[in-house]
């Protein structure tokens, strides 16, 4: 079982199926070199393989990695990286070596939970993570 995104035209990820393996050529109709070919063109959109067990540029069952991450809706897909990746949170933060986006400074490690503010970012280094009081 393989895992196909769908992408619109600014290479945003519109949907997720499953679909025919890579590897089981046997029913793939003539003309066509590969499923993910045969899906973009039955839907009238670019397709493209996604493995479902690549997270941050690393494969979950110690294999390859494929494609950055896992592509789910809304993902973009990078056409010169080969490779998905979510939006873009903040203006602040930054995407790494492995298509994950990173804050400027990082997230505490006090065991206490914190969200991003970006309107406290002044770009010091000092604010941005802003704790979340949960004794109300």
């Amino acid at each position: 079982m393989a895992h196909y995104a769908f992408l619109n035209n600014n290479n945003i990820v519109t949907e997720v199926i499953v679909g025919k393996d890579e590897d089981d050529n046997e029913d793939l109709p003539e003309g066509f070199d590969s499923w993910e070919e045969w899906y973009g063109d039955y839907r009238g959109q670019t397709c493209k393989r996604t493995s479902y067990n690549t997270v941050g540029n690393s494969h979950t069952l110690d294999g390859t990695p494929f494609r950055g991450n896992y592509a789910g809706i809304g993902y973009v897909y990078d056409e010169d990286e080969d490779a998905f990746y979510q939006q873009q949170p903040f203006p602040s933060w930054s995407l790494d070596e492995n298509y994950v986006w990173q804050p400027p400074i990082p997230y505490p490690d006090d065991d206490e939970f914190y969200i991003w503010n970006e309107n406290a970012y002044n770009g010091d280094n000092t604010e941005g993570w802003e704790l979340v009081n949960d004794s109300e």
